[in-house]
């Protein structure tokens, strides 16, 4: 099955109807962005959801060993297993969204915001990964003039429990709107569970989904109508996502 992630949210609103759609992860934005929120906005939809994971009794995963130089597809398979135990406690999960801010500044929120997941969308490190207090999403950024074979030289085990690609197109680090080669995103998906983002809509992502064969694909701008929520959109992009899945 392909998961959902619908990015971008801004109120209760927004994550409960993400939720009543069938999202399973569902992302607020604390970097630069027209979709930035605040703790208190950020707050409020985590507790329309029912409040953070960290509420709910499971049993954690052992902590990331960077010393310990795992096989790549092994390593991010075995982060996929722990995101989906996570998903059978909770759903959607709720991931707090930065670029290129201080770590102590992204715990801070995340702690204070209660997220569940942190997504590291600017130029952060592998190494950076293992500073933050919840498990993370790298995102490896892919422009046009990236060769297939390219995104995995960027790619190292043992930081990160997911790897997002997304398209380097835009000022914000992602929400632009814009596709990246999706062949490029097909061969990283045969090796690695990939979260695939950049340019997604409902009109686009089965055949995304066909092509590609992601683990979880995100949208943000492709489900909004004048930069707010679209509700229907968000209906449409689940409903399509689980149709190519048939």
């Amino acid at each position: 099955m392909t998961r959902t992630k619908i990015c971008g949210n801004r109120s209760p609103e927004d994550v409960l109807a993400a939720a009543e759609a069938g999202a399973d992860f569902v992302g607020m934005i604390f970097a630069n962005s027209p979709r930035r929120v605040d703790v208190d906005e950020a707050r409020a939809m985590v507790r329309a959801l029912g409040g953070p994971l960290s509420e709910h009794e499971f049993i954690m995963p052992p902590p990331a060993q960077p010393h310990v130089r795992e096989e790549v597809g092994e390593w991010f398979r075995h982060g996929a297993s722990v995101l989906e135990s996570y998903l059978e406690v909770k759903r959607p999960l709720t991931v707090g969204v930065f670029a290129d801010q201080s770590v102590d500044e992204v715990n801070e929120i995340a702690e204070e915001a209660g997220v569940d997941l942190v997504q590291l969308s600017g130029h952060e490190t592998w190494e950076d990964c293992l500073l933050v207090a919840k498990q993370v999403i790298q995102v490896v950024h892919v422009s046009p003039l990236d060769s297939p074979s390219d995104p995995m030289s960027y790619v190292e085990p043992g930081f990160a429990i997911a790897l997002m690609l997304d398209s380097a197109h835009g000022p914000y680090r992602g929400g632009s709107g814009q596709t990246f080669d999706w062949e490029v995103a097909r061969l990283v998906a045969a090796r690695i569970p990939l979260v695939l983002a950049g340019g997604l809509n409902p009109e686009n992502v089965a055949e995304a989904v066909r092509r590609v064969r992601p683990w979880v694909v995100d949208v943000a701008s492709g489900t909004e109508t004048n930069g707010r929520k679209d509700y229907d959109r968000v209906r449409a992009f689940v409903r399509a996502v689980r149709e190519a899945d048939q």
